[in-house]
């Protein structure tokens, strides 16, 4: 009989704070990958808002308790299941989405959510990849409809996903704004695609942003905490605006004559709902980024994984975002 192997991962048993995540060295590892999925050796997932919605039970969707939480994994492929085409083992890659959880040692995925990871690009910059930029594409492209020449504005554009906006829209031809908290944080987004930064805690950055855009107004925003900012994204678009609402945390209460003034709109992104082929179109994107060399991940502070609980307060509760936060394994 083939003894079990047995790997260290996080697991919730209950929803709540971040001291449910767990940290366990006995978690028997995933089985031999299934049909068309890869099993991966995890060298590092990313660390997502939405992990922490998640685990709080305050999201739409639940796991079924226990879980081990995580989607964006990088790391090498171990073994490959029947029906796979297009990956090998030993392959590098990251993935988007994970069935079996990505703060974890070993993790399974399917083929169709795997990518592979140019040396180029080391595991923690892989593990930045998956939910930033694939919501930024879709925010910025399948959502706003964004295209060369127009403005954008990146409200939160320090973290991960905004660091990934940045680089897209500077890539494909926009003009680009930034918005950060500190001062670090604003010199970040102008070193990855930004021409103009602004500290969104300044009381007068609104009328400044207006400025930066001679009075026309922004074409299109991507909001990080729209239950803070969207009254002030609302004053800030030019006529036929869109307002891409990425990030949550509550309600807020807006005007919407502001809307009907600008024929303005408000489009809320969620990259769960995205097709297989609006999928395929972000990776190809992505893959030529990446090989162009403009799409370079910035990871911000690193965690052990028995440290997860602290990279669940951090993501919350941290002055300013700088760059992606990463589990290494």
């Amino acid at each position: 009989m083939t003894a079990v192997k047995l790997m260290r991962a996080i697991r919730v048993a209950e929803f709540g704070g971040p001291s449910v995540l767990k940290f366990c060295s006995d978690i028997p590892a995933p089985p031999s990958p299934g049909q068309k999925q890869v099993l991966i050796r995890v060298y590092a997932c990313g660390v997502n808002p939405v992990e922490t919605y998640i685990r709080s039970g305050s999201y739409a969707r639940k796991p079924a308790l226990p879980y081990t939480p995580g989607s964006d994994v990088s790391g090498v492929i171990e073994a490959v299941g029947d029906g796979v085409r297009f990956l090998q083992t030993g392959d590098r890659v990251f993935a988007t989405a994970t069935e079996t959880g990505g703060y974890a040692e070993y993790a399974v995925a399917s083929e169709d959510v795997v990518h592979p990871l140019p040396d180029s690009l080391d595991f923690c910059q892989g593990a930045a990849i998956g939910v930033p930029y694939f919501t930024a594409y879709r925010a910025l492209f399948h959502k706003a409809h964004a295209k060369a020449g127009e403005t954008v504005l990146i409200h939160g554009a320090s973290g991960g996903v905004g660091i990934a906006a940045c680089q897209l829209a500077r890539a494909f031809g926009l003009k680009v704004l930034g918005t950060a908290g500190t001062a670090e944080g604003m010199e970040l987004v102008l070193k990855n695609g930004a021409h103009q930064a602004f500290n969104h805690r300044e009381k007068d950055y609104v009328s400044k942003i207006k400025e930066a855009t001679n009075g026309q107004g922004v074409n299109v925003i991507v909001e990080m905490l729209s239950n803070v900012n969207l009254g002030n994204d609302l004053q800030m678009l030019s006529y036929g605006g869109r307002v891409t609402i990425v990030g949550c945390r509550g309600p807020i209460e807006i005007n919407p004559r502001d809307t009907m003034i600008k024929e303005s709109s408000i489009i809320g992104v969620a990259l769960f709902f995205a097709t297989r082929e609006e999928t395929a179109e972000c990776a190809a994107a992505l893959f030529a980024g990446m090989e162009a060399g403009w799409l370079r991940p910035v990871v911000g502070t690193k965690y052990p994984l028995e440290k997860a609980a602290q990279a669940h307060e951090d993501i919350i509760n941290s002055p300013g975002a700088a760059g992606k936060m990463v589990l290494t394994m």
